[in-house]
């Protein structure tokens, strides 16, 4: 069962490990709101981490409603990734220290002394991927979409599916 587990948490990693971008979807209570955020890691047990302002409306969204969204979309490889998960706000300086990169630093760039500075901690509980794997990647699949009364036959020439981690 644990190898299973691992091999379900390696094959996520191996699935958006070069879409750095997601789109964060919460909610507030009244509507949904997205907003594309920077992932930072996706860690051993499946959980994927992203930093963040600890005052900003997502946080707010987060504390009082911990179900999020994120969506990875990779045209060019015609990969699409859909998590389901709890988020956590999480002010651990040691884990910020850990991951603290580059990129955040554009963003942050007092470091992880920044009071603002927090990380989301996702624990996903539901993942579905599409993955085509023809050549003609997303002028195929735009075709399909627009020209075929069987779209949903045709477009599972590739691969779709869940991930249990």
């Amino acid at each position: 069962m644990e190898t299973a587990r691992h091999e379900n948490i390696e094959k996520f990693r191996d699935m958006v490990d070069n879409l750095d971008i997601a789109i964060l979807s919460t909610y507030n209570g009244t509507e949904i709101k997205s907003r594309p955020m920077a992932t930072t890691e996706v860690d051993n047990e499946g959980n994927i981490w992203f930093f963040t302002d600890e005052y900003s409306g997502k946080v707010d969204d987060v504390e009082s409603e911990h179900k999020v969204s994120i969506s990875y979309s990779d045209s060019t490889t015609s990969t699409y990734v859909v998590v389901n998960g709890s988020a956590t706000v999480v002010t651990d300086r040691a884990k910020m220290e850990k991951l603290f990169n580059s990129t955040v630093k554009a963003f942050f760039p007092k470091g992880v002394v920044d009071p603002r500075l927090a990380l989301l901690k996702i624990k996903p509980y539901d993942i579905e991927y599409w993955t085509n794997h023809h050549d003609e990647g997303m002028l195929r699949f735009m075709g399909i979409l627009g020209s075929s009364p069987v779209a949903d036959d045709e477009l599972h020439h590739g691969e779709h599916g869940k991930i249990n981690l």
